[in-house]
């Protein structure tokens, strides 16, 4: 089954995309930082990165509470 049909399988991929473009960020800032990255595709991996930032405690238990739904409940 598609993450798109599967409320649960979005939220996690949402969540993924949330911590890797944050992860990614704070190892390498030039990649997207640049003047540019703001724009088009590379923009969602930036608001990604903002947003992994900002909200870091709500964006961690989310994630433990979606590993626990993970294990104890599927």
């Amino acid at each position: 089954m598609s993450a798109l049909f599967n409320f649960q399988s979005l939220l996690i991929a949402v969540l993924l995309l949330i911590c890797t473009c944050t992860y990614i960020r704070a190892i390498v800032p030039s990649l997207l930082d640049n003047r540019l990255g703001k724009v088009g595709f590379q923009g969602i991996f930036w608001k990604c990165a903002r947003i992994g930032e900002r909200k870091s405690p709500y964006v961690a238990a989310s994630c433990l509470l979606m590993a626990f739904g993970i294990l104890f409940w599927s």
